[in-house]
C-alpha cells in the first residue's frame, strides 16, 4: 500500500518544471525539524551518511506500535541535502515500519530530482533512504 504523503510529494514535484523542482527542494530545507535535546546533546547516537558531501546525520526510532520516527542533523549550508532530509521526514515520519521498508529505493528519481541535482547528490539522497531502511529493519518488531 503506498504511503500517501510520499505519493503526494511525487505528484507535486513532477507537476512542475526542473528549475522549480530545485526551488521546491530548497524550500523544504527550511522545514527540517530541529533535533530534540536527547540527540542534540548526544550527537554520537546519530549515524553519518558518508555518501553525502555535507555532514548529514540521522537516527531512526521505531516505537512499540511499529511507527517510525526520523531525526536528522543537516547544516543550513547544505540546503539541497537538508531539503531531501526534510522531504524524507515529511513523507516517512510516523509511518509504519513495513510501509517505510516498502519505499522504492529510487524515490529521489521518482520525484524528478535526477534532472535537477548532480549524480553525486543523488547518490547521497539514495544513501539516506538506504540507512533509514536499514535502521528500521534493525529496530522493528
Amino acid at each position: 500500500m503506498p504511503i500517501q504523503p510520499l505519493e503526494d510529494l511525487i505528484v507535486d514535484f513532477n507537476e512542475i518544471g526542473v528549475k522549480d523542482r530545485l526551488t521546491l527542494l530548497l524550500e523544504y530545507s527550511d522545514n527540517l525539524p530541529e533535533l530534540p535535546s536527547r540527540y542534540k546533546d548526544h550527537p554520537d547516537l546519530l549515524e553519518r551518511v558518508e555518501e553525502c558531501q555535507s555532514p548529514i546525520y540521522l537516527f531512526v526510532e521505531v516505537d512499540e506500535a511499529n511507527r517510525v520516527q526520523l531525526f536528522f542533523s543537516a547544516p543550513p549550508e547544505a540546503p539541497t541535502t537538508r531539503g531531501f532530509a526534510s522531504i524524507l521526514h515529511e513523507a516517512l515520519n510516523g509511518q509504519l515500519a513495513s510501509e517505510v521498508l516498502g519505499v522504492d529505493e529510487d524515490f529521489a528519481n521518482r520525484i524528478g530530482l535526477a534532472e535537477a541535482v548532480s549524480p553525486l547528490r543523488m547518490r547521497g539522497m539514495r544513501a539516506m533512504l538506504h540507512r533509514i531502511k536499514r535502521q528500521v529493519r534493525e529496530k522493528a518488531n
